[in-house]
């Protein structure tokens, strides 16, 4: 049993070349073209069942050191396909699946005016992420670490409580800043202000610009 796995449609004049293609997520068998409209092409592989079903999908999510090498295969392909002459490369979200490549063309199909928006929008364009995250403060050293008085003590204290706020204040104007001039630069931005997982704070900075070429 398999299902078909789609990493991408290409908005192209011809299909694109696959020759030299990465071999896809892992277990993929050889990578496919198959035309979803005029001019979009998307670009799939069936994958098994027991490996990209739903209860082993259920397992590989909630493991990031198996999740990492399928994402990484799937960014290969789009950007084996990016690079070539006259591409747009819409990508798809990573687990994009479908049951057959009849039902993936089908679908795909009915949302092509969206993905001719979304191609006309990125059309000679590249996306960059960009990620400020802070290094832990570094405490002011104390006056008094065998300070001869408590006031002496706690005017020490008092001033390290200031210049970690002020380092603090400091990080967030100067990602701040990053992020307006690199907004000026880019047809368009998405900002993340969660934090991502594994962290336990949201970074200064996490956001994708859309740049010209």
């Amino acid at each position: 049993m398999s299902a078909v796995y789609l990493y991408c449609v290409v908005h192209a004049p011809k299909a694109p070349s696959l020759s030299r293609a990465p071999a896809g997520v892992p277990g993929a068998g050889p990578l496919g073209c198959a035309t979803v409209g005029v001019s979009l092409w998307a670009v799939w592989s069936e994958v098994p069942i027991d490996r990209y079903g739903s209860d082993a999908l259920e397992r590989t999510l909630a493991d990031l050191d198996r999740v990492a090498p399928i994402a990484l295969a799937h960014d290969a392909v789009v950007e084996h396909l990016f690079r070539q002459r006259g591409a747009t490369v819409v990508p798809m979200k990573l687990f994009t699946m479908f049951s057959s490549l009849e039902r993936a063309v089908e679908e795909t199909a009915a949302r092509r005016r969206d993905i001719r928006a979304a191609a006309k929008r990125i059309a000679g364009c590249e996306e960059w992420g960009v990620r400020v995250t802070r290094q832990a403060a570094t405490a002011t050293r104390t006056r008094a670490v065998e300070a001869a008085s408590g006031a002496e003590f706690l005017a020490a204290r008092r001033d390290q409580r200031a210049a970690a706020r002020a380092e603090v204040e400091a990080a967030a104007a100067a990602a701040a800043a990053a992020f307006r001039a690199l907004s000026a630069v880019a047809r368009d931005v998405r900002r993340r202000d969660e934090a991502p997982p594994g962290a336990t704070a949201p970074p200064l900075l996490d956001a994708v610009f859309l740049v010209a070429r």
